[in-house]
């Protein structure tokens, strides 16, 4: 019997010593950091999740569609502007983009581009 009092008096005393898990703080600026970014990493990464999962390229039927040929130093921008003839050529360079399936405004020469047919320079 003095054995197990004599064990539950050493567990008690290691029990009183061991110290609370404390922290400094400067762990405590690194813990949180470190938090935040894993939590701005899971954000972006579902971000472009739905993203991804949203884009949907509708290219319609080109039957029909006038066509340019992209040449050396063309942008769709110059394109737009040439097609609109004055008016503005935003929505005409948004066209082109949904027409040919562009996610961005990079062309490469000798690729060809419809056009909507409805813009003034084909009047």
């Amino acid at each position: 019997m003095a054995r197990w009092r004599e064990r539950r008096a050493l567990a008690r005393v290691r029990r009183r010593s061991a110290p609370p898990l404390r922290l400094t703080r400067r762990g405590r600026v690194v813990l949180v950091a470190v938090v935040a970014l894993l939590s701005l990493g899971g954000f972006w990464l579902g971000t472009r999740a739905v993203g991804q999962a949203a884009v949907q390229v509708v290219v319609t039927s080109h039957v029909g569609l006038p066509w340019v040929e992209v040449r050396e130093g063309d942008t769709l921008w110059a394109i737009g502007e040439a097609l609109s003839q004055g008016d503005d050529p935003g929505p005409v360079v948004e066209e082109i983009k949904r027409l040919n399936g562009l996610s961005g405004s990079l062309i490469r020469p000798g690729t060809r581009l419809y056009v909507p047919s409805d813009t003034a320079a084909l009047r």
